[in-house]
């Protein structure tokens, strides 16, 4: 049943409940949504202005009028999403901030996109991101891209929104909606949840499709919720898991998925045998090591077990450069497809060399870093090179059966925890002020899960708790994240700053 609350009480509960880390209340998203996008009004009009000085947003879900699919029940009725401008809907172009696909619309939704509507959620229109997802440029800047701009971080505009799904983040962060659906090939998602104070799930590969979102890697990509809440994470992520004929990888997806917000539990802690990634906490600056250790005492003040590992992986160390290998040459080949597939009246360029060419020749796209990976990627001998091949069944293995799976199995822990990064530093490349420590790649390049959860501030910027499981423990490493926030409750809504100039 739809409150009949005044609009305004609904929006500060609103307020109240992403500043505090909850859900939204059920009916508050409909009541706001319909004082909000009332006939004759425009979402630019509405929520642009709050938008502007961060820059979250691409491009708003034309119209004023937002009609709710699926039954009056459905679980994200009346939800408001963001979805990163790599995802295909039917009402949008989809540009992955590249000026080379501005005109990119094919008229279709992605399957994970036609999920989130049957379900009643209400696409609300297209976050920026690291142009191509961070794979163009060695030295690319997150959260810019040229058709986007820079996305700023709410807590300090002079430092990182990270990337490359930096305007999901950020547009949560701000309270635009309380989801967004970001994508990771390797800490895209859970690198900018972390710094901007939100929840982000990057789920098992093969959970949730990949058709119609501009791709990296098979062996990596993924899409995934970023939430103020760990329980509206778990609402989202049960929504668009399930098996798509025509992304193999989700082949066990409808037998694997569960309702994971029935899957949650506050006392999950209590019990639970969780490995310490003691090996990577060095890497962290010197406040969010102490963060996080405060944080795992409340993990034992809740009945947890914290089991110390020393010692990285065998490989661990070389685990990077054979990632970089096959996110090249998968590239390659997973653009050249996806390229195809779009109208060549919208996208003249039909290859990763035509992208290549089209931003030498256009001044825009090079003003701040070049593509040195795009002619990387070019210059890779496809699927069946030798050093492809021997660099994912290297990294696969490395990360995961000796390296996730084995940790855990080895000292019997159910999940695996580390800081998520340190505070998000700046984006000046001139300073000394870099990133400091990841939790990211052994589960990026397993496929594996891994949440982000808010733990508290590194000199004033929020920093995040990782927590990481084996193939397909996506709900139990929900339900570990989800006891410790409501344990914890770290979450603080952004004072918003807008930049210096």
């Amino acid at each position: 049943m739809v409150s009949e609350m005044p609009a305004a009480e609904q929006a500060a509960i609103r307020g109240d409940a992403a500043n505090a880390g909850r859900p939204i209340p059920d009916g508050a998203e409909i009541e706001v949504c319909r004082e909000r996008i009332r006939s004759g009004t425009l979402l630019a009009d509405l929520f642009g202005p709050q938008d502007a000085p961060y820059r979250s947003v691409i491009r708003w879900t034309p119209g004023a009028e937002l009609p709710i699919r699926g039954r009056p029940d459905a679980i994200l009725r009346g939800m408001l999403i963001l979805l990163k401008d790599n995802i295909e809907t039917a009402d949008m172009p989809t540009t992955a901030g590249s000026l080379a696909l501005v005109d990119n619309a094919p008229g279709r939704d992605a399957p994970l996109v036609a999920r989130l509507r049957e379900s009643g959620g209400l696409i609300v229109g297209k976050a920026n991101l690291s142009e191509w997802a961070n794979i163009r440029s060695s030295q690319s800047i997150s959260g810019w891209s040229a058709v986007g701009g820079q996305t700023r971080n709410p807590y300090d505009p002079e430092r990182t929104p990270c990337g490359s799904s930096a305007g999901s983040a950020v547009a949560v962060a701000i309270g635009l909606a309380p989801a967004a659906i970001g994508t990771e090939t390797d800490g895209s998602i859970t690198c900018p949840a972390s710094v901007n104070g939100v929840v982000g799930f990057k789920p098992t590969v093969g959970l949730v499709s990949r058709t119609h979102i501009v791709p990296i890697s098979h062996s990596q990509d993924t899409a995934g919720p970023i939430t103020t809440s760990v329980e509206d994470a778990a609402r989202v992520l049960t929504v668009i898991a399930g098996s798509d004929p025509l992304d193999p990888a989700t082949a066990e997806a409808d037998a694997r998925k569960v309702d994971y917000r029935a899957a949650l539990d506050a006392d999950s802690l209590n019990g639970a045998r969780i490995g310490v990634l003691r090996f990577l906490v060095p890497n962290y600056s010197a406040e969010t090591q102490a963060v996080f250790e405060a944080n795992l005492q409340a993990m034992r003040d809740a009945g947890a077990e914290l089991v110390e590992i020393t010692e990285a992986p065998a490989d661990f160390r070389q685990i990077g450069g054979w990632e970089l290998t096959v996110l090249l040459t998968e590239l390659k080949h997973d653009l050249n497809l996806y390229l195809a597939s779009t109208d060549p009246a919208q996208v003249k360029t039909r290859t990763l060399a035509d992208v290549i060419a089209f931003n030498a020749a256009e001044p825009r796209e090079t003003v701040l870093f070049g593509q040195d990976l795009f002619e990387r990627a070019e210059a890779t001998g496809g699927l069946t090179d030798p050093a492809y091949v021997e660099a994912r069944e290297r990294s696969f293995r490395a990360a995961g059966p000796e390296g996730i799976d084995r940790m855990m199995a080895e000292h019997g822990v159910v999940a695996l925890t580390a800081p998520t990064t340190s505070r998000a530093w700046t984006n000046d490349p001139n300073d000394d002020d870099r990133s400091q420590g990841s939790a990211s790649r052994l589960a990026a390049v397993a496929g594996y899960p891994h949440l982000t959860v808010p733990m508290g501030f590194d000199r004033g910027m929020p920093v995040g708790i990782s927590f990481i499981g084996g193939k397909w423990d996506d709900a139990r490493v929900l339900s570990l994240g989800y006891a410790f926030e409501q344990r914890t409750l770290a979450r603080r809504a952004p004072e918003m700053r807008p930049p210096a100039s």
